[in-house]
């Protein structure tokens, strides 16, 4: 399949589930960076993970970790 196969793929999944927020592949790996982040892993290797030259650009993603609120639990996590 090719890459615009599977984002039309997404995009319909997100409009089919109700999501109204521009969904795409960088959501996954925003969100992939976030859970490493959330579980511990060292920024660096994070950065390795998403192949980051600058460990600056890695460091946007702590952004959501300084934004606690309401505690949410994943459905897979029970």
């Amino acid at each position: 399949m090719h890459e615009s196969g599977l984002q039309r793929a997404v995009k319909k999944a997100a409009e089919r589930s109700g999501i109204r927020k521009r969904v795409g592949f960088h959501s996954f790996r925003h969100s992939f960076a976030t859970h490493l982040l959330e579980s511990n892993q060292d920024i660096r290797t994070v950065q390795e993970f998403l192949g980051h030259a600058n460990v600056s650009t890695t460091t946007i993603y702590t952004h959501v970790l300084n934004c606690r609120g309401i505690s949410v639990t994943s459905p897979l996590d029970l």
